[in-house]
């Protein structure tokens, strides 16, 4: 029971970083200017796109499984 509540609660955590990496890597593709302080070119933003979309598609299988 305990062990479920983990794999939750990071799947949760993994879910919601995904998503805000992803968030980043968007803004950052469509924007000429530095993103939160860092200049990352259009080629550099695939990067933490797939990083976040990793981490969310692992989140919800945690948390749905």
């Amino acid at each position: 029971m305990e062990n479920t509540q983990f794999k939750r609660f990071f799947g949760a955590l993994l879910t919601i970083l995904g998503i805000a990496v992803l968030l980043f890597s968007c803004v950052a593709f469509l924007s000429d200017k530095p993103v939160l302080g860092l200049t990352v070119s259009k080629w550099e933003s695939v990067v933490p796109f797939l990083v976040g979309t990793v981490f969310l598609l692992t989140g919800v299988n945690l948390v749905k499984g």
